[in-house]
C-alpha cells in the first residue's frame, strides 16, 4: 500500500504543472457552460423591458453598488494569505478573491469549487497541508454572518413585530443561528494544531467580513425593491425573509441557491402584498447586478489569469495566436459591417432581398439614419484598415467605436445571441491590443487598389440610382427594383453622406497617416557617409549615395555610424538599392534593426540589385526574390591585346593612337569651363531623352565632383567622350558610372577605347575586376523549373529585341567579362509582385524627364532597362 501511494505521489509531483492546467483548462470548460446556461434560462425580452422601465441612472446605479456589495467578500482572501508563508500583492488578492467568489456565487458545489480555486491562486511556496488548514478556516466562517443575521431576524419578526408572517420559520432561523455560536465555541475552546495560528483579531476579522457580505446583499435586495418604487412600508421585512431564503438556498447546496432561494422569496414577497411579476423583475435585478455582471467580470479575470499561465507555459505561443485570431475577426467585422451597412443606405432593397446580406445585417451595428450609416460605414472601412494596418492610433478609436455600437445597437434591438455576439467583439478588441504596433499608417497600392474601389463603386452606383430615381427620367424599360428609393429626399440624404464620407476616410487617413519623420525627406550627410566608407570601405553602389537623390539610413552600435542603405520611399515600400555599406559585423543585425524601424512605420522594405549571399541573408528573415539579371566582372589580369583573341581590339587601339586620341584621368575639383564642356558632351549623348537616378548616376555638378573622370581627347585637345570613376572605397573593384561620347565628334568605337584604357588603367593602379555593369534579364527564368515571373521576363529576353537590345547588350560585355554574378531583387513574402516591381520601375524612372519626349510604356521601360547597372 506504501508503495502505492509512493508511486502516485512521485507520480502528481512530475505532473503538477500539466495537472495544475488540466484543472485551470476544466474550470474554465465549466464556467463557459455555466454562462451558456444562465443565459439560456434568461428571457431576452423579459430584461429589455424591465432595463426599459428604469432609468439610466438607477440602472447604473445598481451596477455600480451591485459590484460594491460584492467587495466584502474580499476580506476572506485577504485573512487566508495571512495563514500562508508566501506574501502577496493586495492587487494579486484583490482579482483572486473576485474570481474565487463571484464564481462560488453562481457555482459554488458547496465550496468545493472555492476551496479549489483558492488552493489553485494561493498554493506557492505552502506545503499542502497549510493550504487545506486556511481553506477550512476560511470555510468554517463563510456562513457566521449569515448566522448572526438569523438572530437579528428573530428579534425583528418576535421582538420588533416586523414581518411576523415570517414566524412559523423560526426553526429555521433558530437552527441556523446556532452555527455561529458553536463554531466559535470550538475555535476558543479546542486546544489542537488547526486553531493555533486563527487568533482573536484573524476570527473577528472573519466575522465581520461574512456579516457584512451577507447584510450588503440583502441590503441590496432591499435597495433594488426601492428603486423599483416597491411600497417602503413593507421594505423592511424584507430583510428576515432574505435571511430565511438565504439559510434554505445555503441547505439545500444549489450553487447560488439557484430556484430554492428565488422560490422562497417570490411566495414571500406575496405575502408581503407585491405581485409575481415585481417579484420576478425584482429577483431578475438582483441575480444580475450582485451576480451575473460581477460573475462577468471574474470570468474575464480568471480567463485572462489562466491564459497567461497557459501563455507561460507554452512560451508565448497562445498569446500570439489568439491575438491573431481576434486581429482577423476585428478586421473582418469592421469592414463587412461597413460594405453590409453601405449597401442597405445605397441599394436598400437589394440588400434585403440578398439572403446573405439580410442574415449578416443584424450582427452589424444599428444607426439611426441612412446619412449616419453611410458616414459611419466607410468610418468603420476607415478604422477598419488601420486595424488590419495595427496602427496604435486605431485601437482606442476602435474599442470607443466598438462600446458605442453595442449600446446604441442593444438599445433598438436587445437580444441574448446578439449580446453575446457584441460581446465577443468588444473582447476581441481587448485581446488584440498587443499585436497593435505601428506607429502609423501607409497606403499600398494594393489597399488603396480595394478601398478606392469601394469607394468609386458606391460612388458611381449611386449616381446611377439618382438617375434612375429622377423624376424627368422617361426610361421605356423596366427599372430594376433594387435601384428604387421612396423618394428623392433618402436619395439626396444618402448622397450628402456619401460627399461627407470623403471628409471623414481623409480625416480618418490623416490621424492614422502622422507625418513620418523618421522616413521622410532629409539633408544629404556627406560626412557620416563618407566616414562610413573611410572606415570600411564601400561596395559597388556605395558612391551613388553622392547623387543625393536618396535618403541614408543608419544603423549606429555605441553611437557610431557602422552601416548604411540607400533608399527611396515609393508608396508603403523602402527600395533601398543594392547592398548594405559598412562594416560586416553589423551588416545582419543592421538589416534587422532596418526591417523593424521600417515595419513600425507602416513600411516594407524592398532590395534592388543585391548579390546572391545578401538574398540569402533576406530570405531568412522572410524575404522573397526574384532573379533581375547578371553583373559582370572584368579581371583586368586577363584583359592582354596581344595574340589572335584580341585582334581587332588591337587594331582599334592603335587606329585611336594613330588618330592622336588619348585617354587621361582628371581629377576634381573642376573648372566651370571642364563641367560646361562634359556637359555638351552629355546633352549630344542624351539627344533630348531624360535622366534618371537611383540606380545610376545623372550629370549633376556636385556628383561629378565627387571622383575622378576619365576623357578621351582628340588631336586638338577637345573631349569626345568620358567616364565617371565609382570609387568602391576598396583597391579590389574599379567601376565607372556616367560613360557618354559626343555623337558628332566622337569616332566609332570610341566605347572600346574606353573601356580597353580603363583596363590598362586599372592593372597598373593594382586592382583585380573591372566592373561592366548589369546586363538585364540574362539567364533569367532559362530553366523550365523558373518561377512563372522569371519565365515571363525571360521571353521578354529572347523577344524584346525591339524594344531593347538584351542579348546585344550581354553580346556586346561578353567579349570582356570573365565573370557574371547572378543580381536579385529581394522582397517581403506576401508582397504583390506586380506591384513591387511596379514601384520599383516607378522609382527608377522618377528623375528629370524631359518634356520633348513622351512617356510610353516603351520609353518606360528602356529607360528602366538603361539605368540598370
Amino acid at each position: 500500500m506504501k508503495k502505492i501511494i509512493s508511486t502516485s505521489n512521485e507520480f502528481i509531483k512530475k505532473r503538477l504543472t500539466a495537472i495544475k492546467l488540466l484543472f485551470i483548462l476544466s474550470v474554465l470548460i465549466f464556467v463557459i457552460i455555466e454562462v451558456g446556461r444562465i443565459f439560456k434560462d434568461i428571457n431576452g425580452n423579459q430584461v429589455r423591458q424591465s432595463l426599459e422601465s428604469q432609468s439610466t441612472e438607477s440602472i447604473i446605479l445598481m451596477l455600480v453598488i451591485g459590484f460594491i456589495a460584492v467587495l466584502p467578500m474580499m476580506v476572506y482572501d485577504f485573512v487566508m494569505v495571512k495563514f500562508l508563508p508566501e506574501k502577496y500583492s493586495w492587487r494579486y488578492i484583490l482579482q483572486s478573491g473576485w474570481i474565487t467568489n463571484t464564481i462560488t456565487n453562481i457555482a459554488g458545489f458547496g465550496g468545493l469549487l472555492g476551496a479549489s480555486l483558492r488552493a489553485n491562486f494561493y498554493s506557492k511556496n505552502a506545503s499542502k497541508k497549510q493550504v487545506l488548514f486556511a481553506i477550512s478556516k476560511i470555510a468554517l466562517f463563510l456562513v457566521a454572518g449569515l448566522s448572526l443575521y438569523c438572530w437579528v431576524s428573530l428579534g425583528m419578526i418576535f421582538g420588533l413585530n416586523i414581518g411576523p408572517q415570517f414566524g412559523q420559520y423560526w426553526v429555521w432561523l433558530l437552527l441556523g443561528g446556532l452555527y455561529f455560536p458553536i463554531v466559535f465555541i470550538i475555535t476558543k475552546t479546542k486546544d489542537s494544531e488547526f486553531f493555533a495560528d486563527l487568533t482573536l483579531g484573524r476570527e473577528l476579522t472573519l466575522i465581520l467580513g461574512s456579516s457584512l457580505e451577507w447584510g450588503s446583499a440583502g441590503l441590496f435586495f432591499i435597495y433594488i425593491g426601492f428603486m423599483m418604487n416597491v411600497d417602503t412600508s413593507s421594505l423592511v421585512a424584507v430583510f428576515p425573509l432574505f435571511i430565511i431564503a438565504s439559510i434554505i438556498g445555503v441547505v439545500s447546496m444549489i450553487p447560488g441557491g439557484l430556484g430554492s432561494f428565488d422560490v422562497f422569496m417570490i411566495l414571500g414577497l406575496q405575502t408581503l402584498g407585491v405581485n409575481d411579476g415585481t417579484a420576478v423583475i425584482w429577483l431578475l435585478f438582483y441575480r444580475l447586478f450582485y451576480y451575473i455582471f460581477p460573475f462577468l467580470v471574474g470570468v474575464a479575470l480568471f480567463i485572462k489569469d489562466s491564459g497567461s499561465r497557459i501563455n507561460e507555459y507554452l512560451k508565448g505561443l497562445p498569446v500570439m495566436l489568439l491575438s491573431r485570431v481576434a486581429h482577423l475577426i476585428l478586421v473582418l467585422f469592421f469592414y463587412v459591417t461597413g460594405v453590409v451597412l453601405l449597401l442597405a443606405s445605397t441599394v436598400p432593397e437589394f440588400t434585403y432581398a440578398n439572403p446573405i446580406i439580410r442574415q449578416l445585417y443584424p450582427y452589424t451595428f444599428y444607426f439611426i439614419h441612412q446619412m449616419s450609416n453611410i458616414f459611419l460605414a466607410f468610418l468603420m472601412i476607415g478604422i477598419g484598415r488601420g486595424i488590419e494596418s495595427k496602427v496604435k492610433r486605431a485601437y482606442w478609436p476602435m474599442v470607443i467605436f466598438v462600446v458605442m455600437g453595442i449600446i446604441n445597437t442593444l438599445w433598438h434591438d436587445f437580444s441574448i445571441s446578439l449580446l453575446i455576439f457584441l460581446s465577443i467583439i468588444l473582447i476581441c478588441a481587448l485581446l488584440s491590443k498587443q499585436i497593435f504596433y505601428r506607429e502609423r499608417f501607409e497606403y499600398s497600392w494594393g489597399r488603396l487598389l480595394i478601398d478606392g474601389s469601394i469607394f468609386a463603386g458606391t460612388f458611381i452606383l449611386y449616381t446611377i440610382v439618382g438617375f434612375f430615381n429622377m423624376p424627368e427620367f422617361h426610361y421605356t424599360g423596366k427599372v430594376p427594383d433594387v435601384f428604387l428609393f421612396p423618394s428623392e429626399k433618402i436619395w439626396l440624404s444618402g448622397f450628402l453622406g456619401l460627399l461627407l464620407a470623403v471628409v471623414i476616410l481623409w480625416v480618418t487617413f490623416t490621424y492614422l497617416s502622422r507625418k513620418d519623420k523618421r522616413f521622410c525627406e532629409q539633408e544629404f550627410p556627406a560626412d557620416r557617409v563618407k566616414n562610413v566608407i573611410d572606415t570600411y570601405g564601400g561596395n559597388e553602389v556605395s558612391h551613388l549615395a553622392y547623387l543625393r537623390d536618396k535618403n541614408v539610413y543608419f544603423y549606429q552600435n555605441e553611437g557610431q555610424d557602422e552601416v548604411f542603405f540607400l533608399y527611396q520611399k515609393k508608396s508603403n515600400k523602402l527600395v533601398v538599392m543594392g547592398e548594405p555599406v559598412g562594416n560586416p559585423e553589423f551588416i545582419r543585425a543592421a538589416i534587422d534593426k532596418f526591417i523593424v524601424d521600417a515595419d513600425v512605420e507602416g513600411m516594407e522594405l524592398v532590395f534592388y540589385e543585391v548579390d546572391a549571399q545578401l538574398t540569402m541573408m533576406l530570405h531568412e528573415v522572410g524575404f522573397d526574390f526574384i532573379k533581375t539579371g547578371e553583373e559582370g566582372f572584368v579581371r583586368v589580369a586577363e584583359i592582354e591585346l596581344a595574340g589572335k583573341k584580341r585582334r581587332s581590339e588591337r587594331a582599334l587601339m592603335n587606329k585611336f593612337e594613330r588618330e592622336h586620341y588619348t585617354f587621361a584621368m582628371i581629377e576634381p575639383p573642376y573648372s566651370k569651363e571642364t563641367i560646361q564642356e562634359l556637359k555638351e558632351i552629355s546633352d549630344s549623348w542624351l539627344k533630348g531623352q531624360s535622366e534618371k537616378g537611383f540606380s545610376l548616376g545623372f550629370f549633376d555638378e556636385y556628383y561629378l565632383n565627387q571622383a575622378p573622370i576619365a576623357v578621351i581627347n582628340d588631336v586638338e585637345g577637345h573631349k569626345v567622350a568620358f567616364a565617371t570613376m565609382m570609387p568602391t572605397g576598396n583597391h579590389e573593384v574599379l567601376s565607372i558610372d556616367l560613360m557618354r561620347y559626343n555623337r558628332e565628334t566622337a569616332p566609332s568605337g570610341i566605347m572600346d577605347k574606353i573601356f580597353i584604357s580603363l583596363f590598362q588603367q586599372a592593372k597598373e593602379d593594382g586592382y583585380e575586376f573591372f566592373d561592366m555593369g548589369m546586363a538585364p534579364l540574362s539567364n533569367v527564368g532559362a530553366s523550365k523549373f523558373s518561377f512563372v515571373e522569371e519565365k515571363t521576363a525571360h521571353l521578354i529576353y529572347e523577344y524584346g529585341y525591339r524594344f531593347y537590345g538584351f542579348q546585344g547588350l550581354k553580346k556586346y560585355k561578353d567579349k570582356y567579362v570573365t565573370e557574371w554574378h547572378p543580381k536579385y531583387i529581394s522582397f517581403r513574402k506576401r508582397s504583390s509582385i506586380a506591384f513591387t516591381l511596379l514601384q520599383i520601375l516607378a522609382v527608377v524612372n522618377q528623375k528629370r524627364v524631359s518634356s520633348k519626349k513622351a512617356k510610353t510604356p516603351i520609353f518606360i521601360l528602356k529607360n528602366f532597362l538603361r539605368n540598370s547597372r
